[in-house]
């Protein structure tokens, strides 16, 4: 199993113009490493963040949306699968972080921690779909996950992150929303 801050380390390395879109835990560990205009945090919508990266790479088909999303997230809102695999995206890039657990709502297991999603994600007509183990395969893909044409879906087995209280406000500030819409050309500097 991996640790997710180490999975993020790395593909910060590899980040420069794609959106990124991530929520709750994940979230609060994208913005310490990776604090840019470009993240979108999914705000008191657990279970959206494949949603808005949807509605995001349709309205912006030039630019590369990663969704970074949890397990416990995704089973939230599994039949965006559907709508993802309907719409093909070809700018789309879907990350699940597999750790068993409702990591943000005090790591409760998720009903089956058994669930294949690659299965899940093949089965909704996403066929570029894989499982990723180890921080050596993430990194040999992560050119793949980040440059091939999508959609694209890759589940991480992670461990459990920490379950401490986390601070979510500063990333739900207004200024963030008005910065991403600036950097993505949607309002004027």
């Amino acid at each position: 199993m991996m640790n997710r801050l180490e999975v993020l380390q790395i593909l910060k390395k590899h980040i420069t113009d794609q959106i990124v879109i991530s929520s709750y835990s994940t979230a609060s560990e994208w913005i310490e490493i990776n604090d840019r205009p470009l993240n979108y945090f999914s705000h008191g919508a657990m279970g959206l963040g494949s949603s808005h990266g949807l509605g995001m790479a349709l309205a912006l088909p030039e630019r590369r949306v990663v969704v970074l999303d949890g397990d416990g997230s995704l089973l939230m809102n599994l039949p965006t699968l559907v709508s993802i695999g309907r719409a093909a995206p070809k700018n789309f890039t879907h990350i699940v972080f597999r750790n068993g657990t409702y990591e943000a709502n005090g790591g409760h297991p998720i009903p089956n921690p058994k669930t294949d999603f690659e299965a899940m994600a093949k089965a909704a007509a996403i066929s570029k779909a894989c499982t990723i183990s180890t921080t050596q395969d993430f990194e040999n893909k992560l050119q793949w996950l980040l440059n091939d044409e999508g959609p694209l879906f890759a589940c991480l087995d992670i461990e459990q992150g920490p379950l401490g209280p986390r601070d979510y406000k500063e990333m739900y500030r207004p200024e963030r929303r008005k910065a991403l819409r600036v950097a993505v050309g949607a309002d004027p500097a």
